[in-house]
């Protein structure tokens, strides 16, 4: 199994804020949004009736998985958080070019410490956010605590591959046209990323079951539960 290396918590230069916009996101967003709207169908947490859905979303980057879910049918008002200044000037350029300023407020947040009290959420999402903090057990502990009793939790993001050479396959795989800056922040993404295994040691003290997380895909893990 390859160690763990990690990567800095937080992008937060123009640049690395721009490269991460540009990346192909679109087709990876759209899903991450089909299956938890089928989360929380299966779990019972589809609650869209009059009032509109409270959702946190964590480690937003420019907030194109909001936007996503706010392009759907449903009503929902999401909180999106994230660490990165530069991160956020973007959500806020896209949340506006999208039309959804009344219902995405963008927040420069530290995940690990949240500002909001308990059970203050309906949903917690997060996408690719884990894999970025170095102790990341507080980071999912606080997501835990802000979400209400019968709200759903949908987290997803990156597990590491067993060797090198997986982790470049699926860099040219999933990035093979892209630059190669945009290439090589995969690559580490990859090598900072948990094993599904980890994950679930992790959420054991949340009195989360091991089943809730599980590998989606030849590169993700997701967790889905309801709490």
């Amino acid at each position: 199994m390859l160690p763990r290396v990690l990567e800095p918590e937080v992008m937060d230069t123009a640049e690395e804020a721009s490269d991460y916009d540009s990346m192909h996101h679109d087709t990876v967003n759209r899903l991450f949004v089909d299956d938890l709207l089928q989360a929380s169908r299966e779990l019972s947490c589809a609650d869209i009736g009059a009032n509109p859905i409270r959702v946190l979303d964590v480690g937003t980057g420019t907030a194109l998985i909001p936007i996503e879910l706010c392009q759907r049918p449903g009503a929902f008002e999401v909180v999106a958080i994230d660490l990165a200044q530069e991160m956020l000037k973007l959500a806020d350029r896209n949340i506006e070019r999208a039309g959804l300023t009344k219902c995405i407020r963008a927040e420069l947040v530290d995940a690990k410490g949240l500002p909001y009290a308990d059970g203050a959420f309906d949903w917690v999402i997060s996408n690719s956010i884990v894999h970025h903090i170095p102790e990341p057990s507080s980071c999912l502990r606080e997501m835990w605590r802000v979400l209400r009793p019968g709200g759903l939790w949908f987290v997803r993001d990156l597990f590491r591959p067993m060797s090198a050479d997986v982790i470049e396959q699926i860099v040219q795989t999933y990035a093979g046209m892209d630059s190669a800056r945009q290439q090589q922040l995969f690559r580490q993404s990859l090598h900072a990323a948990l094993t599904v295994e980890e994950v679930r040691e992790l959420v054991a003290p949340l009195t989360v079951t091991g089943g809730s997380v599980r590998a989606t895909s030849d590169r993700h893990w997701t967790l889905a539960c309801r709490r």
